[in-house]
């Protein structure tokens, strides 16, 4: 069997099945929808927004007459910057701030009613209020050279967060508020400077001090480690002339004592004497029982000879 695909019969049946198949795949496509991962889209039908968010996944069936809008709920961060912000000291400082937050799933679609889109959420509900709360944080620093203060810095962050959370309720949740930048007062940041100088001049000044200080304790040390060593090579000194003037006594104590001793060391001189090829003997005085090459010597025995 033969179909005559050039009668008009078949063209528009052919046509009618295009049709249909391409009303299917609208319908189709109508009645499905899929969320992206980390995202939730809030439908509204005739201008009404359904309350039930849907969440990441595949959707079927659905009206094919909703109207979607979809939210970004993964973590994100933008920043605020340039936010002036007044100190107790009536210096006005500039603030780089950086808001952390995710939006809340279940509150998107109140949020659809009330606000906006997500970019309508940041703009209306966390840019204003940490504008806000950055110049209401200032009232309690004294002066704006504390901002460089990490212990300030750190309650001033926690403070913004959770204040912050409370001014934009159930929309986001605020996961941390991060101060970036911090750009003081010219004049202020001039005299900083300038006491920054001069600290490093007086550092700088103790630490020579220090040195001169160690130096000369040095100096000391060593000057005392000499003069100790002086002490005790005097007093060693003294002790081998205590010890050589004492055996010097007795020598002479012997001497005086026993003309024995000293007839013994003339004898030990002679010997020593005669072991000389070279050596002359003189005897310096004849009358002495002792004629002995040594001056003098003789006198000493006459004279004991006479006293006795």
């Amino acid at each position: 069997m033969s179909i005559a695909w050039d009668s008009p019969k078949t063209i528009v049946q052919l046509c009618g099945v295009g049709v249909f198949a391409l009303a299917l795949l609208v319908v189709g496509y109508n009645i499905t929808k899929t969320v992206p991962a980390g995202y939730v889209s809030v439908a509204t039908l005739f201008g009404n927004v359904i309350e039930e968010p849907y969440t990441d996944g595949l959707h079927f069936p659905v009206n094919p007459l909703y109207r979607w809008t979809d939210y970004d709920v993964r973590e994100k961060s933008f920043d605020v910057l340039q936010v002036p912000m007044p100190t107790s000291d009536q210096q006005t400082s500039l603030i780089d701030i950086s808001v952390q937050y995710r939006l809340n799933a279940n509150a998107c679609a109140s949020a659809k009613s009330n606000i906006g889109v997500a970019e309508d959420i940041v703009n209306v509900k966390i840019t204003p209020n940490i504008r806000s709360l950055l110049r209401s944080e200032g009232k309690s620093i004294s002066r704006c050279e504390e901002l460089f203060s990490n212990i300030v810095q750190q309650n001033m962050q926690t403070n913004l967060a959770a204040n912050l959370q409370m001014k934009i309720g159930d929309y986001a949740t605020i996961t941390a508020v991060l101060v970036r930048n911090i750009q003081l007062p010219e004049h202020i940041l001039n005299a900083i400077k300038s006491k920054k100088v001069r600290e490093q001049a007086g550092e700088e000044q103790k630490a020579e001090l220090a040195r001169f200080k160690t130096e000369q304790q040095q100096l000391v040390a060593q000057a005392a480690a000499e003069r100790a060593a002086a002490e005790e090579d005097a007093t060693k000194r003294r002790t081998l002339a205590d010890a050589e003037a004492y055996e010097i006594g007795k020598i002479n104590a012997a001497l005086a004592s026993s003309p024995a001793y000293i007839q013994l060391r003339a004898l030990e001189t002679l010997d020593g004497i005669a072991d000389d090829p070279a050596t002359k003997i003189y005897f310096l005085n004849g009358d002495s029982p002792t004629p002995l090459p040594l001056m003098h010597l003789g006198e000493t025995v006459i004279r004991q000879r006479k006293e006795e």
